[in-house]
């Protein structure tokens, strides 16, 4: 997270004492980070998590038994899906609320055994595709 997003402002911990250590106080006023503490098993908290991590488990699941893959080769793909699609809690995709823009990304449709077609040949398939949606 950090390589791709710099440091965050603030993480939110259920007390837990790897974070309360002095040790980690010390790192995050190292980097200017705030420690905010949330009650143990506080409902809204968990409940956010929860909804968060079953929704990755299902998009895993659906692809893995899809593609008859392992979770590994799929999660770039369910991590794609999962920060491009609308969540009402935002009102947005997590991508627009993290870069403020929609994802701008190629699209290339194919069927197996068919060639795949690179370059401005892609672009104009891509667009072609794109006016029949």
């Amino acid at each position: 997270i950090v390589r791709l997003h710099g440091v965050p402002s603030s993480i939110i911990s259920d007390k837990d004492p790897r974070f309360t250590s002095r040790f980690w106080q010390s790192l995050h006023q190292a980097l200017g980070m705030k420690l905010k503490l949330s009650s143990a098993y506080h409902p809204q908290m968990d409940g956010q998590s929860e909804r968060t991590i079953q929704s990755l488990e299902d998009l895993l699941r659906a692809c893995v038994l899809d593609h008859l893959g392992s979770w590994e080769d799929v999660l770039p793909l369910v991590e794609f899906t999962y920060n491009n699609s609308f969540h009402a809690s935002i009102g947005m995709a997590p991508f627009e609320a993290l870069y403020g823009r929609r994802c701008r990304t190629p699209l290339c449709w194919y069927q197996d055994g068919e060639s795949v077609v690179v370059g401005p040949e892609l672009i104009l398939q891509t667009t072609e595709k794109v006016k029949l949606i």
